[in-house]
């Protein structure tokens, strides 16, 4: 008859060489779920920061007197913004003044501001990760009703070449 003893020291001998193998399969698979854990932050961090950036582009175009003035702002406020959130990106901000600007005072109106940014994920090395992600966010901010503005159909034209209003 076999001795007991001896059994259990046969199994523990044949579970010896499982656990390296274990750890070569599972390895690519963790790395791979924190490689894309890693992604869905990073993109939720940056998607709050162009979120900021829309606001701030919108109501840095809300307050301002001018059109021109108001797309000036609108591009510093939304790039400041992202570079104070550590995001370096190129941002697009496109602005719609219409019919903001156009509206008679004392009648309600607002601009919009739309920024989107191409934001980097090359670098986590996650296959199925693209490259780039673009994000977009919208911002619409009111304009005082009864604040002064330069409306672009009251523009007129002097004699002398410059515009009056």
């Amino acid at each position: 008859m076999a001795d007991p003893s001896r059994r259990g020291d046969n199994r523990a001998a044949a579970d010896n060489g499982n656990a390296p193998l274990e750890l070569v399969i599972l390895a690519p698979v963790i790395l791979a779920l924190i490689g894309l854990v890693i992604a869905a932050g990073r993109t939720s961090v940056a998607q709050s920061s162009v979120d900021a950036a829309a606001r701030d582009a919108a109501r840095q175009a809300s307050i301002s007197l001018s059109p021109t003035a108001a797309r000036l702002a609108a591009l510093a406020s939304a790039k400041a913004a992202l570079r104070a959130d550590g995001l370096h990106c190129k941002p697009v901000v496109t602005l719609d003044l219409q019919p903001g600007f156009s509206t008679p005072l004392g009648q309600p109106a607002e601009v919009s501001a739309s920024v989107s940014c191409q934001v980097p994920l090359s670098d986590l090395l996650v296959p199925g990760v693209p490259g780039s992600r673009r994000l977009i966010a919208r911002f619409t901010s009111p304009l005082d009703p009864y604040r002064s503005r330069e409306m672009l159909s009251q523009r007129r034209h002097a004699s002398d070449g410059t515009i009056a209003l």
